[in-house]
């Protein structure tokens, strides 16, 4: 795998029949610019073509939705599937968007868009258009935008195939921040210019009876707003919901924030509604070492769920490879925010100098009004490598979805280093596990042993008199031999337990540091399938 290569696919349990591999796209990502030719400035592209100006604003696009909502779904047109699989990933490769087609490719700074075409990694083709003084022109497909082998398949698309999404460069115009492509997904590279986990726009039926349904952004609107910042309109439909989005973009050193909109509005029941869903993959960490033929220590796009409850409680759970499929709802109400996170940063944990995990983007959603009660829900799916997603965290609203129900959201999406917002508690920032008993004796039988490190301003200064206690639950049975002290030598606190639990049983741990009643750390929560 190359850096930048692996650009992450559709989640859940049919990820494999959606036809995409986080290998997909060999050269998604890697922008291969040379200088554009310096012309005047202008709001549209300088070379693609375009369609007549009509009227646009984000009021006409929700009632656009509205209107397509009351109709029977109608599937995109798409290629003919033979056409688009023989577009593999070396001919999808092979296939540059010219440079000096690039949308705003003449302004400084980093909003030069360019196009995807139509190959294996997303075959589904969408509408383009661009949007200034209140009027949107569409972008005109042609083949004539790309420069291409002689021999490639995707010539036989015609000038009619259409684009399979855009991606949005840096000032430097060779690499890229944020990338919309396939389905309803989404990914940004920000802070740290790799990129790593997805968000998308809706989740429907992930990891339930039903087969999960995948809407699809048909249509999008790209704007310079006042500020010169990238806002993105897209019409979501699918067989379930028709939807509008508007997404803002906000970039800083500290890593991009989208704020998203969404106006969805239901054409039959959903089982289990998805808002604002993240994807990522966890193959092996610190916590559950998979056996692996791998040389590397760790690879994972991110460890941990975080969760900052309505109430206020900091909650930390790592991820896992299960041996079956595992869904964990955390119920809450009004949750200040949640998030798939990578909080290990050191690269002796992964060693990998190709794709650099250790480099992956966190993605947090930080929920704008009340969004009453619900859960936030994890799905863990069993893997065995690292090409494919198999880890998804979303808000559940408490309510039945229904058909012609609306309904309303607002977030913002942080692409970040970190959660924004600094906690004065504690944080887990290692979970080991393995067998149990004391080291140099005999193991007693079917007993196993967690150790967890903390570290945070509430245990700076705190000695072993201190009057730190750990705090330890089980679903079933008692810890034993529940200790917590500081590390020698190490600005960190270590809690240490064993548990016992009998053959085929899913058992449920929380844990914490407690001094006088009063958590000095979020908590620790994990689940453990026995063998």
């Amino acid at each position: 795998m190359r850096p930048g290569s692996d650009f992450a696919t559709p989640t859940a349990a049919n990820l494999l029949s959606a036809g995409l591999s986080r290998r997909a796209a060999l050269a998604v990502l890697l922008a291969t610019a040379v200088s554009s030719p310096a012309v005047a400035a202008l709001p549209w592209p300088t070379e693609a073509p375009l369609g007549p100006p009509q009227p646009f604003s984000f009021d006409r696009l929700k009632s656009d939705a509205r209107s397509l909502a009351r109709r029977p779904y109608q599937p995109p047109a798409s290629p003919p599937p033979a056409l688009v699989q023989a577009i593999d990933y070396d001919a999808f490769g092979q296939i540059v968007y010219r440079p000096q087609a690039t949308l705003w490719g003449v302004d400084p700074g980093d909003h030069g868009v360019r196009f995807f075409p139509i190959g294996r990694p997303a075959g589904t083709p969408v509408a383009v258009h661009v949007v200034a003084g209140g009027e949107a022109r569409a972008v005109t497909y042609s083949t004539a935008l790309f420069d291409m082998p002689a021999d490639s398949p995707a010539r036989k698309l015609g000038d009619g195939a259409g684009f399979a999404g855009f991606k949005v460069l840096n000032a430097d115009h060779r690499t890229d921040w944020i990338a919309y492509l396939g389905a309803a997904y989404f990914r940004s590279a920000d802070p740290f210019n790799q990129y790593g986990l997805s968000a998308r726009g809706l989740a429907i039926d992930t990891a339930t009876a039903k087969t999960e349904e995948f809407p699809i952004f048909t249509s999008f609107w790209l704007e310079r707003d006042p500020a010169g910042e990238l806002a993105v309109y897209t019409l979501l439909d699918g067989p379930s919901v028709a939807g509008a989005y508007r997404i803002g973009h906000r970039r800083s050193p500290a890593g991009l924030v989208q704020e998203i909109e969404a106006e969805l509005h239901f054409r039959r029941p959903v089982a289990r509604l998805g808002i604002a869903p993240l994807t990522s993959m966890y193959w092996y960490g610190q916590s559950d070492r998979t056996p692996a033929d791998d040389w590397r220590p760790q690879i994972h796009d991110s460890d941990g769920l975080a969760i900052w409850t309505g109430s206020g409680e900091r909650i930390w759970r790592p991820l896992a490879n299960p041996p079956v499929v595992k869904v964990n709802a955390f119920m809450d109400r009004g949750p200040k925010g949640f998030g798939l996170m990578q909080r290990d940063r050191n690269f002796e944990d992964y060693q990998d100098d190709g794709v650099f995990y250790d480099r992956r983007p966190s993605a947090w959603v930080e929920p704008v009004g009340d969004w009453g009660p619900g859960s936030v829900q994890l799905v863990e799916l069993p893997t065995t490598g690292e090409a494919d997603d198999n880890i998804v965290a979303f808000w559940v609203p408490a309510a039945p979805v229904k058909a012609g129900q609306n309904l309303n959201a607002r977030y913002r999406l942080h692409w970040t280093k970190d959660e924004p917002t600094s906690a004065p508690i504690a944080r887990v920032i290692a979970t080991r596990s393995g067998e149990g008993g004391r080291p140099g004796l005999p193991v007693p039988p079917g007993r196993r042993k967690f150790v967890l490190d903390f570290a945070g301003p509430s245990l700076v200064g705190l000695s072993r008199q201190s009057g730190v206690s750990p705090v330890v639950w089980l679903s079933v049975g008692q810890p034993i031999e529940a200790v917590a002290y500081p590390v020698e030598g190490a600005d960190r606190w270590r809690l240490m337990f064993d548990y016992e639990a009998p053959p085929k049983t899913t058992l449920d741990l929380r844990a914490a540091l407690s001094r006088g009643g009063q958590a000095l750390t979020e908590t620790w929560i994990y689940q453990v399938i026995t063998g």
